[in-house]
């Protein structure tokens, strides 16, 4: 019998507002918040707070870059409390089988249903180059570990004692990338491993995007949401250009920074216009706005992208 505490949400989360519109076809909306480098979630929260009625779920990044940070579970548990529904990224880089399976069986456990499976960046290009990366896993397996959860087993095929879990998964994908039949095959494994959404690196190349949703994920009947990212400055692209792999900023859209009286407004009229154009060709965007997601409702405004009529989710008391 559950501890009396916990009775109000074990066995009864709220329903994923981003599953139920995934299941009626609705332009989907997803943004990202990053834990803290520390203990107070204040400004996480703060951010996430500003995305209430404009997102169907916030992300949670792990260790995005390699870079510590608060724990992505403590920290979508967080957002859970305060009436947001997050989408809980598990990246396999810190963690063995048994550590992943302990983390999703507690998220399940706090109210947490959606999840995003990642591999994890490369642990030389962070904070502390010199830590133990794991890796015993990558995102394929990842999937496919969380789908045996979702059949009441564990990853070494042993019943759970309480049930299934019932996780809504998702997993990245970056139609930029050089090889595309490297592409597509990733893409299908993923499908065949359960991924049920997909969210997108940072797209430039919109004719590359329309090629991928038609030829690869045309058919496969999982919404892909493109990754727009919100660029402050010439400066700025210029960083993500040598600092993120795989990612190439056009010299076309840094000239349009460089040259703007005000390049932050200037990013913001780019990130709208990536907006209108991934609307005609997917089903959904990924905001990304690090350190300004307080912006992103006014990109959606500016958009054409309405507001999200019901609240993300009850407030749940973990």
């Amino acid at each position: 019998m559950p501890y009396p505490q916990f009775s109000n949400f074990l066995g009864h989360a709220p329903l994923s507002a981003l599953r139920t519109a995934a299941r009626k076809g609705e332009f989907l909306v997803t943004a990202e918040v990053a834990p803290p480098k520390g203990t107070d979630p204040t400004h996480m929260l703060q951010m996430a707070q500003v995305l209430r009625g404009r997102v169907h779920s916030v992300n949670i990044t792990d260790g995005s870059r390699a870079v510590m940070r608060m724990s992505s579970l403590v920290s979508a548990a967080l957002l859970l409390q305060q009436g947001i529904e997050p989408i809980y990224q598990v990246a396999c880089r810190d963690r063995n089988a048994i550590g992943l399976q302990a983390d999703l069986l507690g998220a399940h456990a706090l109210g947490i249903r959606n999840v995003l499976a990642l591999t994890g960046d490369p642990v030389k290009a962070g904070d502390h180059p010199d830590a133990k990366a794991v890796f015993e896993l990558e995102s394929v397996r990842l999937l496919q570990m969380i789908g045996k959860l979702n059949g009441g087993m564990d990853w070494n095929d042993r019943t759970l004692t309480d049930g299934e879990t019932d996780l809504f998964v998702g997993a990245a994908v970056d139609p930029q990338c050089g090889s595309w039949s490297g592409l597509q095959k990733r893409f299908e494994r993923k499908v065949e491993a359960g991924a049920q959404f997909f969210q997108s690196q940072l797209i430039t190349d919109f004719d590359r995007l329309e090629k991928f949703m038609s030829q690869i994920a045309a058919n496969c009947g999982k919404p892909v949401l493109a990754g727009i990212f919100l660029l402050k400055s010439a400066k700025n692209a210029r960083f993500i250009n040598r600092a993120v792999p795989g990612v190439n900023i056009p010299e076309h859209i840094i000239d349009r920074l460089e040259k703007a009286a005000d390049p932050l407004r200037e990013g913001m009229l780019i990130a709208a216009e990536q907006v209108k154009l991934a609307k005609e060709l997917c089903d959904g965007v990924h905001m990304m706005a690090v350190k300004r997601e307080d912006l992103i409702p006014e990109i959606l405004d500016l958009a054409g992208i309405k507001a999200i009529e019901k609240p993300l989710v009850e407030v749940v008391n973990v």
